[in-house]
């Protein structure tokens, strides 16, 4: 697996940004449209759950390529608050924000794989894949 790039997310044009940059990794690799449509959604939410919550943070995006499978891992990290309760936060319709809730319980419907890790005052990793069909 190897570190393909990283978007820094600040401010609110950073989402777009992030979102641009994963959809054409997404389909230099060999993701269809529908799942490079996923997979800008689930980068949308990650970077703005970022520019809400944390002020500062990264997108990371690497593509992994093993013998038998191929796909693309995106990586949130920021050094924000942390999430206090992630089990009420990956509940379907929670918002603090006033959204729609569809957030990282949507995330984590959009990808393949899902994980995430957060410390008080240190910060949230939130770590997904999303494999090539």
């Amino acid at each position: 697996m190897s570190l393909q790039s990283c978007v820094t997310i600040q401010k609110e044009w950073d989402i777009v940004g992030a979102r641009q940059v994963g959809r054409d990794i997404a389909k230099k690799i060999g993701f269809g449209t529908v799942d490079q449509a996923r997979i800008a959604t689930a980068i949308s939410e990650l970077a703005r759950n970022i520019y809400l919550y944390a002020g500062n943070g990264k997108i990371c995006f690497e593509v992994i390529d093993n013998l038998d499978q191929k796909g693309m891992c995106i990586k949130a990290i920021d050094t924000g608050p942390g999430i206090q309760d992630i089990g009420l936060v990956m509940e379907d319709g929670f918002s603090t924000s006033g959204g729609l809730g569809a957030g990282l319980p949507g995330v984590k419907r959009l990808m393949d794989e899902f994980s995430i890790t957060s410390d008080k005052d240190k910060g949230t990793n939130i770590t997904t894949i999303k494999w090539v069909r």
